[in-house]
């Protein structure tokens, strides 16, 4: 029997998101150090509570450290929700902070490799997760004049999803929906030699079966395919969150070697992962990342 298709424009989800635009109006009213504070204080300790969020990424903590203490898991989530929630209200100061990222200077050996791949018109495909802010990386590059596009997920709820993604663009760089239409866009920019970002940490059904964290996860292979296809460097980027809560670091590590897009992406997974492990707070645990069906361990209470 057919499921019941999905009320998107559903009353909850217009509710949801007057309440989403109402926090955000709020905290857009007061300055910048301040709305940061309060909206990663609100998502920490209200937000991610009620809906779940918190025992979701507890569980997901429990599935890949079974044996890390219960409190420890709890602080690591209550953080992760800041995280969370920072990223968000950061994500519409566009002007604040495109301006703090335009005094970062971004690091690593794929700094070199982007610039030089600029200079020859060669595309370059840039790989990122739910990490720190995945769109301070982006905001990095584009104040120095670089035209880097995005493909994304819609967002289920279609009244939030309007509204971030005119955010989203006015980071700079064109961005495409994820989908036959949106990929379109999404190529022609790259074969015109351009830049474009992928985020690439979450479950992909008809994925590849990859390892991520120590455990079996579906990946999607269209970065590293997109990079055989086209040509074009395939640079692992991110920008982490510094300790003061606002500033960021942004690092381009070495492009991965071209080779088979099952290998590439695990190259990918393997580079995030050693960033997440580094310091879990700053990554998405709240994702069902893990849906490969696995008996998981055992948590310790």
């Amino acid at each position: 029997m057919a499921q019941p298709k999905r009320n998107e424009h559903s009353v909850g989800n217009w509710l949801s998101d007057r309440v989403i635009r109402g926090l955000i109006r709020l905290a857009l009213a007061l300055p910048y150090g301040a709305r940061v504070r309060f909206v990663g204080a609100a998502t920490r300790n209200v937000i991610a509570p009620l809906a779940g969020y918190q025992a979701r990424a507890m569980d997901n903590l429990a599935r890949v450290y079974p044996d890390m203490p219960a409190p420890e898991r709890r602080r690591i989530a209550r953080a992760v929700a800041d995280n969370a929630g920072r990223t968000l209200i950061e994500n519409y100061s566009t002007a604040e902070f495109t301006a703090r990222m335009a005094d970062v200077t971004p690091t690593g050996p794929g700094m070199a490799a982007l610039e030089q791949a600029h200079a020859d018109g060669r595309p370059v495909v840039l790989v990122t997760g739910h990490f720190g802010n995945y769109e301070a990386g982006r905001a990095a590059l584009v104040a120095r004049g670089y035209n880097i596009g995005g493909l994304y997920r819609p967002m289920r709820n279609p009244y939030f999803n309007d509204h971030y993604v005119r955010t989203m663009e006015s980071f700079g760089g064109p961005v495409f929906p994820q989908g036959r239409r949106g990929t379109g866009g999404f190529v022609r920019h790259l074969k015109a030699g351009g830049m474009l970002v992928l985020l690439t940490d979450q479950h992909q059904a008809r994925g590849a079966r990859t390892r991520f964290m120590g455990l079996p996860v579906k990946t999607a292979t269209s970065a590293a395919d997109l990079a055989l296809k086209y040509d074009a460097l395939l640079i692992p980027f991110y920008g982490t969150r510094a300790a003061d809560g606002l500033s960021f670091s942004v690092e381009l590590e070495a492009p991965v070697p071209h080779s088979d897009g099952q290998t590439m992406t695990q190259a990918l997974n393997d580079s995030l992962e050693a960033r997440v492990r580094a310091r879990p707070e700053q990554w998405f645990w709240i994702h069902r990342r893990w849906k490969v069906k696995t008996k998981p361990p055992r948590a310790r209470a």
